[in-house]
């Protein structure tokens, strides 16, 4: 996509004008994204994408219902066997080449996680992103073909599994990279899921929405 991109700039006789008013609109965009920043609290759910700064109005009930019990099954996970990375929830800023991000759920292998510090406030790519749908960020975590940024960020920054969960529909869909692309793996409220980027770790999809059904997973993954 990009190359075609490329070829049709390169189409125009002013494509070096084009260029450098590219290069000046990013260079603003690059001190928009010092200033946020410095700006930034602890205490606020915001992200910044394509310039703009976005802040995040307070989920619902069943969006944070669905965020903590899977944050749960997957920290534990890692946790039991043998600290396989770090899971982050929500407040993790994933700082990519243009634009900074904070999943409802992200894992870190150890490559990158043994490299982090206490004081850490930006991260790279995250290895497994987990992001709950809300009517506000909707069309950012969806696929191309119906408006999704992150979709294509993650994708383009190599994040290896994309999981993106309807709390509403009690659903989730999983996509994994494979040869620079999104393949989706499963779109379902049923079933088991087997993750990518975490080798061995299968749960029931109804342990994401269903509280009993999630502690039956979590003695399962304790044992």
């Amino acid at each position: 996509m990009h190359q075609h991109l490329d070829e049709q700039i390169l189409e125009y006789p002013d494509a070096y004008l084009i260029m450098q008013e590219i290069q000046a609109a990013l260079n603003e965009e690059r001190k928009k994204r010092e200033t946020f920043y410095n700006d930034i609290t602890e205490q606020e759910k915001v992200e910044f994408i394509n310039g703009e700064i976005v802040l995040h109005s307070p989920v619902k009930k069943s969006h944070n219902e669905a965020t903590g019990l899977l944050f749960h099954l997957v920290d534990i996970y890692v946790r039991r066997h043998n600290k396989l990375g770090f899971v982050g929830i929500e407040k993790i800023m994933t700082a990519l080449t243009r634009n900074d991000y904070e999943p409802d759920i992200c894992f870190f292998g150890r490559t990158k996680a043994d490299t982090f510090t206490d004081k850490q406030t930006l991260f790279p790519a995250p290895d497994l992103v987990i992001e709950v749908l809300s009517d506000g960020t909707a069309k950012r975590d969806r696929a191309t073909s119906v408006g999704g940024i992150k979709y294509d960020d993650y994708q383009a920054h190599g994040v290896e599994e994309y999981w993106i969960i309807d709390a509403d529909e009690q659903s989730i869909e999983q996509y994994h990279l494979t040869d620079g692309q999104y393949r989706l793996i499963l779109k379902a409220g049923e079933g088991t899921i087997r993750s990518f980027a975490l080798p061995g770790f299968a749960i029931p999809i109804r342990s994401a929405f269903d509280a009993d059904v999630n502690l039956q997973t979590m003695a399962t993954l304790l044992r």
